[in-house]
């Protein structure tokens, strides 16, 4: 077989693991998150136990100079330091496993530390395996956690557990007037224990790939042998290699992911956006290479020259040493809550505003560029990127393409010479996109929508913050009702739909798409919606007006983009309308921001 670049076999599950344990093969902390459902992990047991396939295990030999490393790997101590391989595919599988097995707390996604328990039943014929819950817990028939099982083998008192569930189970039974458990009975039980340990026999397919194998070509296995021919995950790919590589980067951008999710002073917490590893990796290789797809990461952690495509141990520490120089300017507290403090004066206060978290990822790759590379002055720098973003946000800029629009831009600034061409390129791209003709002919089209998420929808709740507009019919602004701590039970504002659904379908729009366009929003203060309720605006305009004055109803109108006269408006015609002033706010936020 000409140019072969992998081997396969079966390894029994307990070797497997014994590897593992020992730091052969290369599994990430337990500690870092895992994703799987808790039934996912009981249908794993399932079927290993019916003798189902659970698929291939991908491993990856590690680099010839990857001995000279001494970074800890997986979890707990281990005797080897350099694993001999890394493991490409079934991370979850196998931290499923181990974690279940021996009883080894893992973190969810968003930090919290969790046992995973998977009860067993050993008299079932089936559906022997079930999650954990208080009413298996209670049942004496239920090993409510399997890991006792395989620790007690371990610890060589498999005997005293079996004879301790046998004793229970037979005093419930006498509890509740039923017959103890026969001889035979019992001897199925200790069977089916023996049928438990023998899982750690179980045969997993391996792929073991040698360590000639370029980065594509192990991304093209993965999509061979994976019957729905899914992607490599390159996220996983990547944190995996910073556990091997860079342990100590790893263990920071994990911290700084931890502290988004947990309010607190000091730390990387913000209303904006909780931010994922893959997030820090992608800001990282766009300030320290000024790349933007996230496949080049892998490459350059396995000591990849992007030009060359030779891999070395020399070009590897090169490229660590820059990997570590970015992610210290990006997890930097001052540059982080500077960056959502312009994002969040441009309008965009909450993540309820945020269509897409690239628009914040790229957005802060540029930002620090502009700031450390070509030394933009602090108050341009705000003014320009409080621009940026609200364009970006509007027009979706970092959406489908986001990667090739990104390395478009870093190819551009790197002919720019000085901070003045920076602020004059990117004001460029912003004046290209949000031109008269988008704001009088693209943007009301692209509000004819229904959509839930919606980056106009959010352009023009953004834009009432940055006018500081009241909310309609009220003298409290949305802001302060989009941040944390604002809603108890209840909501304190309400999504309102101008013309109300019930009223609609009573007049013969009965289509949630026509009911639901975003032409047809307002948000307003819990009272206010209670009061009207479904009524149509004939029937309760005539109370805002008397109550606010003929004056100040016509100016909130003007602040909501709401046409004169909307209340004896067709219901399409009142959307038509609507939708051009809702574009010319947009407009006039967008004016406000470029005056300072």
């Amino acid at each position: 077989m000409a140019n072969k670049i992998f081997e396969s076999h079966n390894i029994d599950l307990d070797f497997l693991l014994k590897e593992i344990k020992l730091g052969r093969i290369g599994l990430p902390d337990l500690q870092r998150p895992f994703v799987w459902a808790n039934e996912k992990v009981r249908n794993l047991y399932d079927s290993m136990l019916k003798g189902f396939p659970i698929g291939y295990i991908m491993l990856w030999e590690s680099p010839e100079n990857y001995s000279s490393k001494m970074e800890d790997i997986g979890l707990n101590d281990k005797e080897l330091k350099s694993p001999k391989s890394l493991i490409i595919d079934g991370q979850q599988r196998l931290t499923a496993l181990v974690a279940t097995m021996y009883g080894i707390k893992v973190k969810d996604k968003n930090f919290k530390e969790r046992n995973i328990k998977i009860c067993y039943n050993p008299l079932r014929e089936v559906d022997r395996f079930e999650n954990w819950s208080v009413a298996y817990e209670r049942n004496p028939e239920w090993i409510s956690d399997l890991s006792v099982v395989f620790l007690a083998k371990e610890q060589n008192t498999l005997s005293r557990l079996r004879r301790a569930y046998i004793k229970r189970l037979n005093e419930s039974y006498e509890k509740n007037n039923l017959p103890i458990l026969t001889d035979e009975q019992e001897d199925l039980i200790e069977n089916r224990l023996n049928e438990l340990l023998g899982l750690e026999k179980y045969p997993v397919p391996v792929l073991d790939i040698y360590r000639s194998a370029s980065e594509e070509e192990v991304a093209e296995i993965f999509v061979r042998v994976n019957s729905g021919g899914q992607k490599l995950n390159e996220n996983d790919f990547i944190l995996t290699l910073l556990s091997v590589y860079a342990k100590e980067d790893r263990d920071k951008i994990d911290s700084f992911c931890e502290k988004s999710h947990i309010p607190a002073a000091g730390t990387s917490y913000n209303n904006l956006l909780i931010v994922e590893p893959v997030h820090l990796v992608r800001m990282i290789v766009g300030v320290g290479f000024k790349r933007a797809r996230l496949r080049y990461a892998y490459m350059l952690l396995r000591g990849k020259d992007l030009d060359s495509g030779i891999v070395t141990e020399e070009r590897r520490n090169e490229n660590l040493a820059v990997f570590g120089a970015a992610l210290s300017t990006v997890i930097d507290l001052n540059n982080w809550h500077a960056f959502l403090n312009i994002i969040a004066q441009g309008g965009y206060v909450s993540s309820k505003l945020i269509a897409a978290d690239n628009s914040i990822v790229f957005s802060y790759i540029l930002y620090l560029i502009a700031k450390y590379e070509f030394h933009l002055e602090n108050q341009k720098l705000s003014s320009l990127f409080r621009r940026w973003f609200f364009m970006v946000s509007v027009t979706s800029y970092f959406s489908s393409s986001v990667e090739t629009d990104a390395e478009k831009l870093f190819a551009d600034m790197k002919t720019l010479k000085n901070a003045d061409e920076l602020a004059a390129y990117l004001s460029s791209v912003i004046d290209s996109r949000l031109t008269e003709d988008y704001f009088a002919i693209t943007l009301p089209k692209d509000l004819e929508s229904s959509a839930a998420i919606s980056p106009h929808w959010y352009a023009y709740l953004a834009s009432q913050n940055i006018l500081n507009i009241p909310m309609l019919f009220s003298t409290s602004h949305l802001a302060m009702f989009l941040l944390p701590g604002a809603h108890g039970n209840k909501n304190a504002v309400d999504k309102h739909h101008i013309f109300p659904k019930n009223y609609l379908t009573s007049i013969g729009i009965d289509s949630d798409r026509e009911r639901n366009q975003i032409a047809n929003y307002t948000y307003l203060d819990y009272q206010t919606n209670i009061a009207i309720s479904d009524r149509p605006p004939a029937d309760y305009i005539n109370e805002f007006i008397q109550k606010l004055g003929e004056d100040n109803f016509k100016l909130m109108c003007e602040n909501h983009a709401l046409p004169q006269g909307f209340d004896t408006m067709e219901y399409d015609e009142f959307l038509k309308e609507r939708r051009v002033l809702m574009a010319k706010l947009i407009q006039k936020a967008y004016k406000r921001l470029c005056q300072g």
